[in-house]
C-alpha cells in the first residue's frame, strides 16, 4: 500500500521542482535584460568562466566524494557477508551467503581471499551433489563461480561439467573455465564452440577461449 500512496508524491515533488527551474530561468532572463551593458560585457568575459571553472572543480570533487562513498559502502556489504557466511550453520544458507557474495564483489576474487578456500569447496560440492533437473541452476552458479574463487583443481571439475546434461550448466561452466583462464582446457572448448547443440554454451566456449591466453 505504501507504493501507490508515494508515487503520487514523487510525482508532485518532480513538477514542483520543475515548476522552480523554470521561475529561476525566467527570473534570470528578467534580470539579465535590465542589467547595463558594462556589467553584462563584466559577467560575460570574466564572471562566467570563473562560474564555469568553479562548477567544474565541484562536479569533479562531488564524482569522487561520490566513488569513495561507494567503495567504502562495497567493502562493508562485503565484510557482513563474509561474517554471515563463516557464521552460517547449515549448507543452503551457505550457499545463499555465498551468491550473494560473489555477486556483490562484482565476481572479483580481491577481497575472498580469506575464505576463497571455503567457497571453492563448497561451489565444488555443489556442482557434484546437486544433481536433477531441480538443481541445474544451482549447479550452474556453482560452476561459474568456481571461476571466480577457485584455483587449478577446479578446472578438472569444469571439464566434466561441460558435459551437463543442462544447457545452462555447460555454458556456466564454459563460463568459469574463461575466468580461470585454464589452458588446458583450450582444446576441449573448442570442440564445445562448435560441436555443442546450445548456441549460448557455443558462445559462452567462444568467449572462454578468447579470455585464455
Amino acid at each position: 500500500m505504501k507504493r501507490y500512496i508515494d508515487a503520487p508524491q514523487d510525482g508532485q515533488v518532480n513538477l514542483t521542482a520543475a515548476l522552480l527551474l523554470v521561475a529561476v530561468i525566467v527570473t534570470g532572463v528578467w534580470i539579465w535584460k535590465r542589467l547595463p551593458l558594462a556589467t553584462q560585457d563584466y559577467v560575460t568575459d570574466q564572471a562566467m568562466p570563473l562560474a564555469l571553472l568553479v562548477g567544474i572543480t565541484m562536479i569533479g570533487v562531488w564524482f569522487v566524494i561520490r566513488y569513495i562513498r561507494t567503495r567504502r559502502m562495497a567493502r562493508q556489504e562485503r565484510k557482513r557477508l563474509v561474517r554471515a557466511f563463516t557464521q552460517a550453520s547449515s549448507v543452503e544458507k551457505r550457499l545463499e551467503i555465498a551468491f550473494a557474495l560473489i555477486e556483490a564483489n562484482h565476481y572479483h576474487r580481491e577481497g575472498l581471499e580469506e575464505i576463497a578456500p571455503a567457497l571453492r569447496d563448497l561451489f565444488a560440492a555443489t556442482l557434484t551433489r546437486s544433481l536433477g533437473d531441480k538443481q541445474h541452476q544451482i549447479r550452474g552458479m556453482s560452476a561459474s563461480h568456481l571461476g571466480v574463487v577457485g584455483d587449478t583443481q577446479a578446472v578438472q571439475l569444469l571439464l566434466r561439467a561441460l558435459e551437463d546434461d543442462h544447457a545452462y550448466v555447460r555454458a556456466c561452466a564454459a563460463l568459469g573455465l574463461g575466468r580461470l583462464r585454464a589452458s588446458e582446457a583450450k582444446e576441449r572448448l573448442k570442440v564445445v564452440s562448435v560441436e555443442d547443440w546450445d548456441q549460448t554454451v557455443r558462445s559462452r566456449a567462444r568467449e572462454a577461449m578468447e579470455r585464455i591466453p
